[in-house]
């Protein structure tokens, strides 16, 4: 970036704050959409919401497989939008599984608080989520730089896998969780 002129780095912010945009609005979708279902799916807000990921990643791996990479796009993006309505408590989300700030800083004070000989605040279970996270994006790296026509598949089967997992779990079962 910083090779280009004023005007040509002008552009490319202006493109990059276009694709800002469409990700938020087509996020924004994704998570309305997840909300509205896990409304409707009660209990069984789990599964029914995953199931709504995993079409929309087979939507997106479609979308590749065809050459219409909007179809992908959008997908994808609604796809991770509605993923964050898995864990919520009262209809919020109390876990947020696309985005990391919120257990970076709960990681953060936990540590502090670990070093400074406080109680434990449970900061290894935000670490171990910023590490699924981590793994994931590597992972899903790897598999785009050497598997670009099967990845999506892959995680859509993943996601499939994940409903079954949802299915096998009694709704509400813990106290932090409902």
């Amino acid at each position: 970036m910083i090779e280009y002129d004023r005007p040509r780095r002008r552009f490319a912010i202006a493109l990059a704050a276009m694709a800002g945009f469409i990700d938020a609005v087509g996020f924004l979708g994704g998570v309305t959409g997840g909300a509205l279902l896990s409304h409707w799916a009660g209990p069984r807000r789990k599964p029914v919401v995953l199931s709504l990921v995993a079409l929309m990643l087979l939507t997106a791996a479609i979308g590749r497989m065809v050459g219409l990479p909007a179809l992908m796009l959008g997908g994808l993006v609604v796809a991770m939008g509605a993923l964050n309505n898995t864990f919520q408590r009262g209809g919020e989300v109390t876990v947020g599984l696309t985005y990391m700030t919120g257990a970076l800083v709960k990681l953060g004070q936990g540590i502090a608080n670990a070093l400074a000989g406080k109680a434990n605040s449970g900061w290894q279970a935000w670490a171990s989520l910023w590490g699924g996270l981590l793994a994931g994006a590597v992972l899903g790296a790897f598999l785009q730089d050497r598997l670009p026509t099967g990845c999506l598949w892959l995680a859509a089967a993943y996601c499939a896998l994940m409903v079954a997992v949802a299915l096998r779990l009694p709704p509400g079962a813990t106290l932090a969780e409902s």
